[in-house]
């Protein structure tokens, strides 16, 4: 189960933000509070691995802020 403020990290291993909400039925806004240039940024929820205390997705770092 995705909440708010689980960490998101890409398959590389790099934090790529925090959970804001679930924006919709197929994609999680991340906290415009962590983003690099502060804004709000969304990740696709087919990009997800699998959960556990965070958020792992199955795209590494660059494919993910290339998504964005």
């Amino acid at each position: 189960m995705i909440v708010e403020h689980m960490d998101v990290i890409a398959s590389d291993g790099t934090k790529v933000g925090t959970v804001d909400h679930l924006d919709g039925p197929d994609r999680i806004k991340l906290a415009k509070s962590t983003s690099p240039d502060g804004q709000h940024h969304y990740v696709p929820l087919a990009w997800v691995d699998h959960v556990d205390k965070h958020v792992h997705l199955n795209k590494a770092t660059v494919a993910v802020k290339a998504g964005w």
